[in-house]
């Protein structure tokens, strides 16, 4: 490689092959980052989502109260429903600590719990 450097004096030489390199390299660095963008969105791709979180929040058989708070919030899906924390969910009109407590237990016996985490959602349809 041959480079034929030329400045106006304010940077020595030395500084300005730095420069040029840093800026060199981080443009470089956007094709190598789309390689490790492309193998994680076939990664996640390939991860399914849990089948239950895709069922409507009317199958937790909630009482007709929690149910009808839970679709006032927008939250039609389990997958909806175990993204919200507590706080969240006590904000909502007209749920109450009962209320909370009846969705975490139901949640509970399908081994799933408020304040979860899922990358994938929602799911590509």
């Amino acid at each position: 490689m041959i480079i034929d450097l030329e400045t106006n004096g304010t940077l020595d030489p030395e500084e300005a092959i730095r420069r040029a390199a840093t800026i060199l390299q981080q443009q470089l660095a956007v094709f190598v980052d789309l390689e490790g963008e492309a193998q994680a969105a076939a990664t996640e791709a390939a991860e399914e989502v849990d089948p239950i979180l895709l069922r409507p929040v009317d199958d937790l058989e909630l009482t007709v109260r929690s149910a009808n708070c839970l679709k006032a919030e927008n939250i039609y899906y389990i997958g909806d429903l175990v993204q919200r924390t507590e706080v969240e969910l006590l904000k909502t009109p007209n749920l109450g600590k009962k209320s909370l407590t009846e969705i975490k237990d139901v949640l509970a016996s399908r081994g799933l719990s408020l304040g979860m985490r899922l990358e994938a959602w929602p799911p590509p349809v």
